[in-house]
């Protein structure tokens, strides 16, 4: 694969004389991918909007029918439509779109035992990434880390006849497309009952993205694996929810503060807080059905931020939170290296007496692209000590981890920390006492800024109680502010 990555960034680099930025370069491949993939399958398409309609043209003639593919493609019903409405050709030169319908044309994508497409994908992203350009990782999770939490989570659709999934932030659809494969897996590729069948096209994958170009990759993915999927182009957060709720949300809210800059004005937020990642958690409480259960992406800061300990409070009480997995260092890494992430487990309805905990970070090496990849051995451990059932309540062992990394906290204990999860540690970092394992600068530097982010928003808090003329007394106004020089 990293040799099609190279091929594909190679090319990227000469289309660029030709006024083809990055971001068009990987919208046009997304869409040529998509028709060779689909040929390959024997997915019928509209008369003369096939793969073989395209390579078999050259000079204007390719470049005048590329246009009008695209354009006829965009006016269909259905999902098709939906995929490529608004696309439209960026080459400026019918040489370079034959060049690259050539390197195309020679692989045989599909023969390749892995999400293609998303793989090109995240690999030029990668590329981007290591190239200094901004937000390249924005719609990135490790396949290794997805289908660890599929396995975990089991979203089986055959566990009833309205069974849903949603990721209300799926970027490229890696959670919504490992889902479908560990069900396929399950089922050991045979064939699946036509009632099933028919629900999985069209019944059980929802989502949501912001951004048009991942959106468009995961209609792609999932339309290729012979599904019609549900994915809303929109903003999670801000914009009010409809009525359908789900058995089961995977997801991995984007990391940062961009476009946090105001509460969501939204009945169903408990709490009130400019933070991105506590307001996806409470979405995610939203759209879950009674029983259903979640898995969710955050980072450190989401776990003791000012308003962390007022969101988890509410996640214990209407929640069972059974289960916090800290995640290793680096485990975003080239996109978001020095980013400190975990992932929560909950399931609603349910209120919360003991939280696990596994600690996959202390004294575990930094991960790094070359070096010290991160690997499925990275979580075994992990997934053997969460056990077989989806929901979190198998009979669990601390001693289940040999390096004492998994430990159970009553409600009592998580009361008396406020609340705080990120508190939640046992284990010494020995490395911090190894002056040749001091940590990165991009990570010294990250958590320096979450320490800010954290104090920024609490003096928010305080400055919204002076402006609305809160009658806080003095001590806890005082105490607040020690709070916030501390």
């Amino acid at each position: 694969m990293s040799d099609v990555v190279q091929q594909l960034w190679g090319f990227c680099h000469t289309l660029r004389h030709d006024g083809i930025d990055y971001g068009d370069y990987i919208e046009q491949l997304t869409y040529l991918l998509f028709l060779k993939m689909a040929d390959e399958r024997d997915i019928e398409l509209p008369k003369g909007c096939d793969w073989p309609s395209l390579v078999n043209r050259s000079g204007t003639a390719l470049q005048d029918h590329y246009i009008d593919l695209l354009r006829k493609l965009g006016q269909q019903r259905g999902l098709l439509g939906d995929i490529f409405a608004g696309a439209q050709s960026r080459f400026n030169n019918p040489v370079n779109l034959k060049k690259l319908l050539g390197l195309i044309d020679d692989i045989e994508w599909t023969a390749l035992d892995i999400d293609i497409k998303a793989a090109a994908f995240e690999g030029l992203l990668e590329k981007a990434a290591s190239e200094g350009k901004k937000g390249a990782g924005q719609y990135f999770t490790p396949r290794i880390l997805i289908k660890a939490l599929v396995r975990c989570m089991k979203p089986d659709p055959r566990a009833h006849k309205e069974f849903t999934m949603c990721d209300p932030a799926c970027g490229t659809g890696g959670f919504l497309v490992s889902s479908y494969e560990w069900l396929i897996e399950e089922t050991k590729g045979g064939a699946l009952p036509r009632d099933l069948a028919k629900r999985l096209r069209s019944d059980t994958y929802f989502g949501q993205e912001l951004v048009q170009r991942p959106r468009r990759l995961t209609l792609m993915n999932l339309y290729l694996h012979g599904l019609e999927p549900h994915i809303a182009f929109g903003d999670s957060i801000y914009e009010i929810p409809s009525g359908q709720r789900y058995d089961v949300v995977m997801t991995n809210p984007p990391f940062g503060t961009k476009g946090a800059n105001q509460a969501p004005t939204r009945d169903d937020f408990t709490i009130s807080t400019s933070n991105k990642q506590l307001n996806f958690i409470q979405h995610v409480m939203t759209i879950l059905k009674p029983g259903g259960r979640a898995a969710v992406v955050v980072p450190d800061n989401c776990l003791f931020a000012d308003q962390a300990g007022e969101v988890f409070k509410i996640i214990t009480e209407d929640c069972n939170l059974h289960t916090v997995l800290r995640l290793p260092n680096g485990t975003f890494t080239p996109y978001s290296p020095g980013t400190k992430t975990n992932v929560i487990f909950f399931t609603k309805g349910y209120k919360t007496e003991h939280l696990w905990v596994y600690d996959a970070r202390s004294n575990v090496p930094h991960i790094t692209k070359k070096d010290r990849p991160l690997t499925p051995e990275h979580f075994a451990e992990f997934e053997k000590c969460y056990g077989a059932d989806p929901y979190g309540r198998a009979r669990r062992n601390s001693g289940n981890s040999k390096e004492d990394r998994w430990r159970t906290f009553t409600i009592d204990e998580i009361k008396n920390r406020n609340y705080k999860i990120d508190s939640l540690k046992w284990l010494k970092d020995e490395s911090l006492d190894d002056g040749d394992s001091l940590l990165e600068p991009e990570e010294l530097a990250t958590d320096a800024i979450a320490e800010l982010q954290a104090a920024v928003e609490e003096l928010t808090t305080i400055v919204a109680l002076l402006e609305n003329g809160t009658d806080a007394n003095h001590t806890e106004r005082a105490t607040a502010k020690k709070s916030v020089l501390a």
